[in-house]
């Protein structure tokens, strides 16, 4: 893992261990920071997210760092993992909450998604844990070289990433459902069950995704 912040060139900071996970655990592996980090400067308060208060106790909240973010959608597909609405979720004399960002693959999408992952890893948000960045593709077919490039640069901010592909049918309103969900959406399903409920029965064959 590099030292230097993927987000800010001029920023130096401490790279973090990074412990491998046992195989029996089956958690996606760390790609990118779990924890905050020192010397990273904030987000300009326009580009921050709020922080809401929730008195619902969930194990995972799935925030979508804009407008079309499908977190809305995302959330329908396991109902213990609510949509946090756009803001950082915290529980009144509670520990830490799970959150997985949530973005569309566009350069408004990703740039939303790098303010937030800033947002925490400055330590603005020391009640949450995030899990990683899900990208969503915001139209079919391969995204350009610069989006490319960016979600990369962008992803390398956070524990983990996942890429869903365009899905017709959830912009067609159809409900989002893991059954007949694309193969890579019930595999995240799998990654995130094994984060916040080590040893989960998954949904998908990994030995036929991996």
């Amino acid at each position: 893992m590099s030292d230097t912040n993927p987000w800010v060139s001029c920023a130096q900071i401490p790279a973090t261990p990074v412990t491998a996970t046992p195989a029996a655990r089956s958690e996606p592996p760390l790609t990118g920071p779990h924890a905050p980090q020192r010397g990273v400067p904030a987000p300009v308060l326009a580009d921050q997210l709020p922080t809401r208060t929730r008195h619902q106790a969930a194990p995972l909240w799935w925030l979508g760092v804009h407008g079309g973010a499908a977190e809305t959608s995302l959330a329908a597909l396991v109902p213990d993992w609510p949509a946090a609405e756009h803001a950082w979720p915290q529980m009144p004399g509670a520990g830490g909450v799970r959150v997985v960002l949530t973005a569309r693959s566009n350069m408004r999408g990703l740039r939303a998604a790098q303010a937030a992952a800033t947002q925490w890893a400055a330590g603005l948000v020391p009640h949450v844990e995030v899990v990683g960045l899900v990208i969503v593709a915001d139209a079919p077919g391969r995204l350009p070289r610069p989006l490319r490039e960016f979600s990369q640069i962008v992803g390398g901010g956070v524990p983990r990433t996942w890429t869903l592909p365009w899905i017709e049918a959830w912009r067609l309103g159809e409900p989002p459902a893991l059954s007949g969900a694309p193969r890579e959406v019930r595999r995240l399903v799998d990654d995130l069950a094994a984060v916040v409920r080590p040893g989960a029965v998954g949904t998908v064959n990994r030995k036929e995704t991996r």
